[in-house]
């Protein structure tokens, strides 16, 4: 008998690769969605069913988890203020948790952040910190994934940069020294698919990082050289970052990068070696050089998996 798995935030970056997986290993796959069309990118995987609904509406989670086995919850924000934190990453686990137990659902494999912890300086990992809390105290057969930045085609991280730079003729950047072990989206996907399958994956923590530690600074050099648009980057002292950060705040659309986002980067965005990470879970971490230079500048979005996974040799 098939199983099916709910996934909150399923329609966006890191959910479409981890759809496309559970499709592959014989899962029926349940998405909502505010709208429709922001599905589109999975709606014609076999076994995936659209559902439009809002997540944080208790009822509606209730009526989704009918006939369900699992979830997968991936729903966050990077930008907000303290009360959009706590709305998405504390008040939403809250929901979902009470919405589980109300229709017996048990399993749970939530996305959580590196950084996390009772000394978190920012918002975001404050309220990641107090989600992951209500979820553990729920009782539920719960697993917790920490990843570190994730990359691949259609991020808003490596491409963003790119893109900032075929237009600008230097990068001052805030927050240049600042530390991540960026890991590729379809690792972190292979492990989400592994850790549900696998009952002593149950009351773990993973960390999900990739093989490298890269500073900041590097990240955005190497963006630039792979899409052929190199330029040199000058780090900001923290005044001059701070206030850059409230400028790139007030902009139209999600910003680049906040004060909040600042503050995060005050804890190095690495694993700590005391956690189990990614090859506990049977994915051996991919390099970023081994996959970025092939989609950054070069390869819409939607052109993604076969070329990456066969430079990779992943199946």
């Amino acid at each position: 008998m098939t199983s099916r798995v709910l996934v909150l935030g399923g329609t966006g970056f890191v959910g479409r690769s981890i759809c496309e997986r559970l499709v592959r290993a014989g899962w029926d796959v349940r998405v909502p969605t505010r709208r429709l069309r922001h599905g589109q990118a999975i709606q014609s995987l076999p076994t995936v069913e659209l559902v439009q609904a809002d997540v944080h509406d208790e009822a509606a989670l209730k009526s989704m988890l009918q006939g369900c086995d699992a979830v997968i919850n991936l729903v966050a924000i990077l930008h907000g203020s303290p009360a959009a934190f706590e709305h998405v990453h504390v008040a939403l686990p809250g929901k979902l948790a009470a919405a589980m137990r109300a229709t017996g659902v048990r399993r749970l494999v939530h996305i959580s952040a590196l950084g996390v912890g009772p000394s978190a300086p920012s918002n975001y990992l404050k309220s990641k910190t107090a989600g992951e809390a209500v979820l553990q105290a729920a009782g539920l057969e719960l697993t917790l994934i920490r990843p570190s930045v994730i990359f691949g085609a259609g991020d808003r991280f490596l491409n963003l940069f790119a893109q900032m730079q075929a237009i600008v003729p230097v990068v001052p950047l805030a927050g240049a020294d600042a530390q991540f072990q960026p890991v590729w989206v379809e690792d972190v996907a292979g492990a989400v698919v592994q850790a549900l399958s696998r009952h002593e994956a149950i009351g773990q923590v993973y960390e999900a990082a990739g093989p490298g530690i890269h500073t900041l600074a590097d990240l955005v050099r190497l963006a630039g050289r792979w899409s052929g648009h190199p330029r040199p980057v000058i780090p900001l002292p923290t005044a001059l970052g701070r206030m850059q950060a409230a400028m790139m705040s007030l902009a139209p659309g999600e910003p680049l990068m906040s004060a909040d986002n600042l503050d995060s980067m005050r804890v190095p965005n690495v694993a700590g070696g005391t956690l189990p990470g990614l090859a506990a879970l049977g994915v051996e971490p991919t390099a970023l050089e081994a996959v970025a230079p092939m989609y950054l500048g070069r390869k819409p979005g939607r052109q993604r998996f076969g070329d990456f996974r066969a430079h990779a040799r992943r199946d």
